[in-house]
């Protein structure tokens, strides 16, 4: 904790912003600095993450340690639903037990817990403190939290996005092959209409498929003249 000499005013508004206090005449400077979203909004079944960083003048050692703390919506009463010192030990009891989980890293000034499974029960306001002696004097930052059933607006706007998804590259795909069969009808008038002759390639393959006729013509008339013969001999 450092102090500063220089007198102010007690109406210092940006002053717990600042992290500074005035403390007995003079401003007290916070040497750890805590920050936590004021306000969370969370969903039934969810998990919720409730996040808190701090920022520390003096190195992390096995020394530091983390509460977090929570109290019910109109209500005075607190009770610990998490402590960090070296290692991670969540509630055992209460509302709470086995669903919180760690998900910070102190040496990244991390200090963020998770809720699991949550309920509307769980709406209320939750404190995180830490300690880095010797820096131990700070702010304490809460959070609200807000947990609430996700409503049928949201899954059908689910729906609706995942239909948009399939329903437009399948109109893209319609409207390529109309564009594409319309052009080619236009073609085909259009060489209908300017007396279109036909390329070396068609007129064989229609002179091919003349003498394929013809050969099944004459296959049928020998078939014919085979069958005479034959009538004749008796």
């Amino acid at each position: 904790m450092q102090q500063s000499g220089v007198p102010g005013s007690r109406g210092c508004a940006l002053c717990p912003l600042l992290g500074v206090l005035f403390f007995q005449g003079v401003y007290v400077v916070f040497s750890l600095e805590i920050k936590a979203d004021a306000h969370v909004r969370g969903y039934v079944g969810e998990n919720i993450k409730l996040r808190c960083t701090f920022k520390s003048s003096s190195s992390v050692t096995d020394k530091l340690t983390i509460d977090w703390t929570y109290r019910p919506p109109s209500s005075s009463r607190t009770e610990s639903i998490f402590h960090y010192q070296s290692f991670q030990y969540p509630t055992t009891a209460g509302t709470f037990r086995d669903r919180i989980s760690w998900v910070g890293d102190v040496y990244k000034g991390d200090a963020s817990i998770s809720i699991s499974n949550p309920t509307m029960k769980d709406n209320g306001t939750f404190s995180c403190a830490v300690k880095n002696p010797p820096d131990v004097h700070h702010n304490i930052p809460v959070t609200e939290l807000t947990v609430t059933e996700r409503g049928f607006g949201m899954m059908l706007s689910s729906v609706a996005l995942l239909s948009i998804l399939v329903f437009i590259p399948s109109t893209v795909v319609v409207i390529l092959l109309l564009v594409r069969m319309g052009r080619k009808s236009a073609g085909l008038k259009k060489r209908s209409k300017s007396g279109y002759k036909k390329s070396s390639i068609e007129v064989s393959d229609d002179t091919d498929q003349e003498g394929d006729d013809c050969m099944a013509k004459l296959c049928v008339r020998c078939a014919e003249c085979v069958d005479s013969d034959y009538e004749e001999t008796y």
